[in-house]
C-alpha cells in the first residue's frame, strides 16, 4: 500500500514538474493583440481554452459566455456606461473572468507545491540557487538603490529652484506693483 502511495505521489510530482517546464519553456507564437484578460488573449487562449475544457467535460460555462465574452456594461437604467474617454465600457462576461480566476489561483497553488516540492527533493541545490541569485542581484539592487538615491536628489534640488525662482519673480512682480510679499521679505 505504502509503495502505491509512494508510486502516486512521485508520479504526482512528476507530473507537476513537467507542468511548470512546460510554463516556462519559450512560445513559438506571435504577439497578440485582442482583449487580455490576466494579460492572455481572450480569442486566442481563454476562449479556445474553456471550449476545450467544456468539451472534456471539466467546465461547465455557458454556450452564451463563450459565444459573446464581451458584454457591454449598463447602468442600472439599462443606459450603455461610458469611461471618461468617450468610449462604451466592455467587460468579459463573468463566467469567463471566474474561470480566469480560478486557473490563475489553481496555476499558484500548483506553484507552491513545486516550489515545495523542489526544495524537499533537493535543499542544498535551491539554497545555493538561491544564494547565487542574491549574490548576482546584489549589485543591481545597489546601483539602483544609488540611481535613486540621485533621481531623489535631482528631483528635490530641481524643486527647489523652481521654487525659489517663482518667489523671486512674485518679488520682482511684487516690487513693480510697489508691494513686496511676506514670504519674499523674510
Amino acid at each position: 500500500m505504502d509503495n502505491e502511495n509512494t508510486n502516486q505521489d512521485t508520479a504526482e510530482v512528476e507530473a507537476r514538474a513537467a507542468y511548470i517546464r512546460s510554463l516556462v519553456r519559450p512560445s513559438v507564437n506571435g504577439k497578440q493583440n485582442g482583449r487580455k484578460v490576466w494579460s492572455i488573449d481572450l480569442e486566442a487562449f481563454w476562449v479556445p481554452f474553456f471550449t476545450a475544457t467544456n468539451t472534456e467535460g471539466h467546465t461547465s460555462l455557458p454556450a452564451e459566455a463563450l459565444g459573446a465574452p464581451l458584454r457591454l456594461v449598463k447602468d442600472s437604467d439599462g443606459a450603455v456606461r461610458f469611461s471618461k474617454s468617450g468610449k462604451p465600457v466592455i467587460k468579459v462576461v463573468k463566467e469567463i473572468a471566474d474561470g480566469v480566476k480560478l486557473v490563475r489561483e489553481n496555476m499558484v497553488a500548483n506553484g507552491m507545491a513545486y516550489i515545495n516540492d523542489v526544495r524537499q527533493a533537493n535543499p542544498e541545490g535551491y539554497k545555493a540557487t538561491v544564494e547565487a541569485a542574491q549574490e548576482a542581484g546584489a549589485p543591481i539592487i545597489e546601483r539602483q538603490n544609488k540611481d535613486m538615491e540621485a533621481a531623489i536628489e535631482r528631483r528635490e534640488e530641481a524643486e527647489r529652484e523652481e521654487a525659489e525662482a517663482a518667489a523671486a519673480r512674485a518679488t520682482a512682480k511684487a516690487k513693480r506693483g510697489g508691494r513686496v510679499p511676506a514670504t519674499a521679505a523674510a
